[in-house]
């Protein structure tokens, strides 16, 4: 830690990507087999390694279909893997949208529908309601993306312009039972927020996704708004007689993570303390609140004594305005701003990354930053400001080789953040 607290900053972001790990989630969460079939469907970046992980772990007949990323995918033998795009949705989700809901209708009440449900199963679920269109759905995605609103808001507004989110896809599955489970990358966990809760209902309204447009003040199309003020756009709600015998376990989250990184970071003898595994926000106000904590424990040893480790997780956001946007993420403007704020502070490292293994834009995972950061990007003709005004952060790292990559890891539990102070 004292020689490279670059590599030891990774490696605690090793551990928290291995205490999500879906093999060992799903394993302890095992329902039990059925009369008749058991039919797995799903959705989200970890899909296919959940789909792969339940496959081994089943004994006894199976079959389905679940949608992942375009990428490298996990390869399964009896469940059908599908790809569609993400974060803007595209022509291939709105094919695997149909085929869930297909895979799942006319089953009995003998049968089960195991629900394997990851973030980024919004985007990847384009299911138009109504008259409304691919083109909308995207519209929606696009407006909700540059609104800065946090990740319930958004997933309030996408269930309601939709024909299998907001628990439409489990109420399509009656009269069988429904059991999801579910990889939270939601701050808090509610289950009903992660991939806009294609399989569990909540009691939001139509009226509620209106005054989110309002509030965040979203430029939606003529029918989508239309849309929106129509009884159509209700949602089934958790009183539905349909989800009576459904189940829904968060099998891993940012917290079971996070407290696995700080166990390991104790074990080598850091003092750690995780400031909470549910910060939202916008990414560079939330940059700037974790420097003033850094540089109140170096400079007056309050609230913590140094050495010490500072975790956090949850989802920040990034608005767009006028100014438009270059290259990155909310992890790596994040991390611009802290580096800003704790410029010539000697002795404080920092990682910011997500657990899904890609920031933002590019194929980057998150990146470090130190107190010499901003002076190392200014060294190399940078203008650090001009890149965190213009949502650029990550060309500005990139400049100084301080890019974090792991690729995908088959997992999404959200913003992975340590603050390492010596």
């Amino acid at each position: 830690m004292q020689d490279d607290p670059r590599a030891f900053l990774a490696a605690l972001f090793d551990e928290a990507v291995k205490a999500a790990d879906p093999l060992s989630a799903i394993r302890a969460h095992l329902p039990a087999p059925p009369k008749g079939r058991t039919v797995v469907v799903g959705a989200g970046k970890a899909a296919s390694q959940m789909a792969k992980a339940f496959e081994s772990l089943w004994d006894g007949p199976l079959e389905g279909v679940v949608v992942a990323q375009h990428g490298p995918v996990a390869a399964c033998e009896r469940i059908a893997v599908l790809q569609a795009a993400h974060p803007v949705p595209d022509a291939a989700g709105l094919t695997a949208a149909a085929r869930l809901l297909e895979t799942v209708r006319g089953l009995t009440a003998d049968d089960l529908v195991v629900a394997l449900i990851s973030g980024g199963g919004s985007a990847l679920l384009p299911a138009p309601a109504g008259g409304l269109t691919l083109e909308d759905e995207i519209a929606v995605n696009r407006a909700l993306l540059a609104s800065g609103a946090p990740i319930s808001a958004m997933n309030v507004v996408r269930k309601h312009v939709s024909q299998i989110k907001g628990g439409r896809l489990a109420h399509a599955a009656g009269p069988a039972r429904v059991v999801s489970l579910i990889v939270s990358d939601i701050p808090g966990d509610n289950p009903a927020h992660v991939a806009s809760g294609p399989t569990v209902p909540d009691g939001s309204t139509p009226q509620d996704a209106r005054e989110i447009v309002r509030q965040y003040r979203m430029n939606l199309p003529d029918r989508v708004l239309k849309h929106l003020a129509s009884a159509e756009a209700a949602a089934p709600g958790p009183q539905d007689a349909t989800f009576a015998s459904h189940e829904h376990h968060v099998i891993a989250s940012a917290r079971v993570s996070l407290e696995a990184a700080a166990a390991r970071a104790r074990a080598a003898g850091v003092e750690t303390v995780i400031l909470s595994d549910a910060i939202e926000g916008e990414a560079r106000d939330i940059g700037l609140m974790h420097a003033a904590i850094a540089r109140e424990v170096r400079t007056r040893g309050r609230p913590f004594a140094a050495p010490v480790l500072i975790l956090s997780g949850g989802e920040t956001t990034v608005t767009i305005g006028d100014e438009g946007y270059g290259k990155g993420g909310r992890n790596s403007e994040f991390l611009l701003s802290f580096a800003h704020a704790i410029e010539g502070l000697d002795d404080v490292h920092a990682l910011a990354a997500d657990t899904d293994g890609r920031d933002g834009s590019e194929h980057n995972t998150g990146a470090f930053a130190d107190g010499g950061s901003v002076l190392r990007m200014r060294a190399a003709g940078e203008d650090p400001r001009a890149r965190l005004l213009g949502h650029d952060a990550y060309t500005a790292f990139e400049a100084i080789g301080d890019i974090f990559t792991t690729g995908p890891t088959g997992t999404n539990v959200n913003d992975f953040r340590a603050i390492l102070i010596r």
